[in-house]
Order: structure tokens, then C-alpha cells, then sequence
């Protein structure tokens, strides 16, 4: 941003969104395929997966393309019922256990293998997945270096998800929607300007009722004097919000693109993440970028980074690596161009190996963002790490 005082929004959807549930699907089966290939011995770096899901009205269906260990259409049916059940689906018009799931799912086109897999096609390295270009970014707005409005639209709604999973407030149901309005000032973040939330509820409550259930924990997640009294709330603006999920608005997987990376702060590629494999550069490409961003901003070189890769299909190296700063660091960017790939490998493969990708570490990805959430010890969110930042230092 070149202004340093205006008001930037980004929304963020729940678990329970029907987009965000066909994303938690379609990831829950690449899980399902790196489980199972590596249980039969065979190598995780032959798994593919390429998978889509729609949801609607009791009618999951499922598409796509894999390669792995054979896995069983009751396999991956019992996967989607297991998911929607722990999002917490029991509604007559959208049920784990009484939706139909149909399993589309096919062989992967041999014609794509090609060009991927190491010593086959043109080129003898393995090659990206697809051509595409993909963006990371990262900022000192938050302490997970993410812009705020997106960290702490995620932030609501993952809290308002930990309360109604655990009981504590049992009137709100899964779909929800929040919007958080930022007021910059001196290109920092000072406070929230609007707050927006519509979430799924039991019937007979109010919007006045369903305020007075959220307000709290929104105003816990904020930070400390963000809310005041000219901070605009609406919740639930449209005054009853019972019919939601599948069973009020069709789900498709990769219709959030935004949601997941950055809020509409930084740009996006245009590739899904959800249910592809790593040898997909729109994922693990997209990961790398967000790596190699944070990292450049932890190091305390610069306040924002900005960084895109792209790819041809079946070539190994990128095309191009392109790095943003802000004016003041020109040549700092134009160095990091050159030195970046000799800190991380920005080959698919590099990716992999370096982020340690080729494990069933997808489905918990699908919901409050893939970028600003903490490492897991079993290497789940590996690009939110900060192996580079020594690295970085000595190298620029």
C-alpha cells in the first residue's frame, strides 16, 4: 500500500461454509492417498491427487484425478462423512450420515504424468505439476506476520468454532461468515473500524440474541483498544440466518481463494490449494513463497515482502522469481532475487524436500487460512517456519 493512513477489509468464511467444507473434503483425500500409499510401502513422491467437490442438499459429489495406492470408494466416502460430521453437519438437509456421496475420481492422464514425473517427458528432472504463477507475502501488521484484517477475520471465526464444538454455546451452528474493517494509520494498524458476522443458529433467536452470544469473543480475539465505541458492529444484518451449509448454498472446492492467502492484500495466482497433491506448484509453490517472505520479514530486513514464482508445466526450475519491497529497498529486492534459490531449492522436488510436504497434512489446512497458523510437530504447516532467517542475514 503507498498510503500510509486509510481503512482496508478482508472477510474470512467458517468450516461450516459450503465452500469450506468441499475444501476440507478434497482435502481430507489427498490425506487419505499419502496414508495409504506410504501404509503399502509404496513412495509418497508417486502420490497424486487432483480432487474437486461439490456440495449441496444432502448430495456430496466428488471428481478428480489420482495415482497412489488403490483406495476404495467406501474409503473415501467414510473420509467426506467424517469430516462433515466433526464440522458438525447433522441438519435435515445436510447430514454425515444420510448425504449421498458419489465418487468420481479417476486414473491421473498419462499425458501429465509425463511432463511431472522425474526422467520421463522432455526434461529428466521432475517437473511442475502445471504452468502458473503464485504469490507470497507476509508483514509485521500481526505476530504471525500476516495483514490484519484477514488474521483476525480468521481469528473470530475460529473462536466462535472452538465454543459451539465444545458446548459452550450450543445456539450457533456450523456456515458463518466474518468481515474485519482496519483503520491504518502511518501504515500501521490501529484499530477496527466495522466488524461484520453472520453466523448459522438454532431457530428462534434474534440478531440482538445472537449479538449478545459473539460480541464477547470477538472483542477477546481483538487486540487490546481496537473496539470502541465508534467501531460499527452488524451481525447477522439479515436477521435470521437457520438454513445454512450445503443445504442453503452449494459448495465448491477452490472458490476461496482469497480467504486463504491474504485477504485481498497482497495478489493471488488464481490457483486453489485445496485437494492437490504438492507436486502441484499452485500449492507447495505458493507455500514456498510464503516461506521465503515471512523469513525476509522475521530476518528484520524489510516491513513487507512480497514474492512470485512461476512455472511451466513439466520444467523444474521457475521461470522467473520476481521480489517486492518498498522503494527504499530496490536493491535489497534485486539481491534477494539472486540469492533466494541458493538458500531453498525452487524446484518442485526442492519444495517438497525443504518443506517436507509429501505427507497427510492437508485437511486441517482447509479452514482459517493456510498462511499465519503455528508449525505442527508432524510438519503441518512447515512454511510458517523460520529455518531461513540466519541464513538470510548473512547472505544480503
Amino acid at each position: 500500500m503507498a498510503r500510509q493512513t486509510y481503512y482496508f477489509t478482508s472477510e474470512s468464511v467458517s468450516e461450516g461454509h459450503p465452500d469450506k467444507v468441499s475444501d476440507r473434503i478434497s482435502d481430507e483425500i489427498v490425506d487419505l492417498y499419502f496414508r495409504k500409499s506410504v501404509a503399502a510401502g509404496m513412495s509418497p513422491w508417486d502420490v497424486r491427487v487432483a480432487a474437486e467437490t461439490l456440495t449441496t442438499t444432502n448430495k456430496v459429489v466428488i471428481a478428480g484425478e489420482t495415482r497412489g495406492q488403490d483406495v476404495s470408494k467406501d474409503e473415501i466416502e467414510a473420509v467426506a462423512r467424517a469430516a462433515i460430521k466433526d464440522i458438525g453437519y447433522e441438519q435435515s438437509g445436510f447430514h454425515h450420515a444420510n448425504a449421498d456421496v458419489d465418487v468420481l475420481l479417476h486414473a491421473q492422464s498419462v499425458d501429465i504424468a509425463a511432463g511431472v514425473d522425474e526422467g520421463t517427458g522432455l526434461h529428466t528432472e521432475e517437473g511442475a505439476g502445471d504452468q502458473g504463477i503464485m504469490f507470497g507475502y507476509a508483514c509485521r501488521d500481526t505476530p504471525d506476520l500476516m495483514p490484519a484484517p484477514i488474521y483476525y477475520s480468521h481469528k473470530i471465526l475460529e473462536r466462535l468454532a472452538e465454543v459451539r464444538k465444545n458446548g459452550t454455546e450450543p445456539n450457533l451452528e456450523p456456515d458463518a461468515k466474518s468481515q474485519v474493517s482496519v483503520r491504518y494509520e502511518n501504515g500501521r494498524p490501529v484499530g477496527a473500524s466495522a466488524i461484520v458476522l453472520s453466523t448459522q443458529h438454532k431457530d428462534g433467536l434474534s440478531s440482538a440474541d445472537i449479538a449478545d452470544i459473539v460480541k464477547p469473543y470477538i472483542t477477546e480475539v481483538m487486540p487490546d483498544g481496537w473496539i470502541t465505541d465508534e467501531t460499527v458492529f452488524h451481525i447477522n444484518p439479515t436477521g435470521k440466518f437457520v438454513i445454512g451449509g450445503p443445504d442453503g448454498d452449494a459448495g465448491l472446492t477452490g472458490r476461496k481463494i482469497i480467504v486463504d492467502t491474504y485477504g485481498g492484500m497482497a495478489p493471488h495466482g488464481g490457483g486453489a490449494f485445496s485437494g492437490k497433491d504438492p507436486t502441484k506448484v499452485d500449492r507447495s509453490a505458493a507455500y514456498a513463497s510464503r516461506y521465503l517472505a515471512k523469513n525476509i520479514v522475521a530476518s528484520g530486513l524489510v516491513d513487507w515482502a512480497n514474492i512470485q514464482l512461476s512455472y511451466a508445466i513439466g520444467v523444474a526450475e521457475p521461470t522467473s522469481i520476481y521480489v517486492e519491497l518498498d522503494s527504499k529497498h530496490a536493491a535489497l529486492a534485486e539481491r534477494l532475487e539472486q540469492v533466494l534459490p541458493s538458500l531453498m531449492s525452487l524446484t518442485p522436488r526442492g519444495i517438497r524436500t525443504h518443506l517436507d510436504l509429501n505427507k497427510p497434512i492437508y485437511a486441517r489446512t482447509a479452514a482459517y487460512g493456510h498462511f499465519g497458523r503455528t508449525p505442527d510437530s508432524d510438519g503441518g504447516f512447515s512454511w510458517e517456519g523460520l529455518g531461513l532467517v540466519e541464513a538470510l542475514k548473512k547472505a544480503v
